[in-house]
């Protein structure tokens, strides 16, 4: 016996991408939920409640990002861009906005799927921060306890390291631009101050990362952000 299916909200102008996506996304399974412009993906997404959306950035009737804004006004759906936008800028005020990942046109199926998958995935995981325990294969953060351990030895973290993991476990599997994190931890006075973070995930990386070079828990996202790989 099946569970319902997963239904996605496609925010689409252009007739190809449209069939593409029919199509594969059909094919993987899911039911998509189509809208032509701006107003109708909105009404849609309250009419339909669905599980995901990918958004284009350039609707004809309205700009992608002010329809983040509404969508996140009243719900947490995963938001997924596709947009031809590739500039670092458009990605940093996508996710800035709310979204939960960006990719650029062209992109391949199964960076998509793959894509769609993760974000899933954290929405039915729901907040990490919610709970009190996060665990990540040997990597465990109390976060009641403010206590990190990792293969089951206790590491050492200064008052910012910790507030900057919990920050990114709080958001694992999201890109989170340097501003959020900058928000986050340091406060909205500091937003600006990139190098801060640099720093500290620096330190992160040295204490956690079995390799600091070729970090598999904190990745970097270039010109945006960093991503904790859950």
């Amino acid at each position: 016996m099946t569970g319902p299916r997963i239904t996605i909200l496609l925010i689409e102008d252009e007739l190809p991408i449209v069939r593409f996506l029919r199509a594969t996304l059909g094919s993987q399974g899911y039911a998509l939920v189509e809208a032509a412009n701006a107003q109708e993906g909105i009404a849609q997404a309250g009419s339909c409640r669905p599980d995901l959306i990918l958004l284009d950035l350039g609707l004809p009737d309205m700009d992608g990002l002010e329809v983040i804004r509404r969508v996140r006004a009243w719900s947490a759906v995963p938001i997924v861009i596709l947009s031809a936008r590739g500039q670092e800028s458009d990605k940093v005020a996508a996710l800035d906005a709310g979204a939960d990942d960006y990719l650029t046109k062209p992109f391949g199926v199964p960076e998509l799927t793959a894509r769609i998958r993760v974000a899933l995935r954290h929405a039915a995981q729901g907040d990490p921060a919610g709970g009190s325990l996060f665990t990540s294969g040997d990597l465990e953060v109390d976060l009641a306890g403010h206590i990190v351990r990792l293969r089951g030895r206790e590491v050492s973290l200064t008052p910012i390291e910790f507030r900057l993991l919990a920050a990114m476990v709080k958001h694992a599997g999201k890109v989170i631009t340097h501003r959020q994190l900058l928000r986050e931890v340091w406060g909205p006075h500091l937003s600006e101050e990139s190098h801060y973070l640099r720093v500290f995930v620096h330190q992160l990386r040295r204490k956690l990362e079995d390799d600091p070079a070729r970090p598999k828990r904190l990745l970097t996202e270039a010109g945006v952000g960093y991503r904790f790989k859950a």
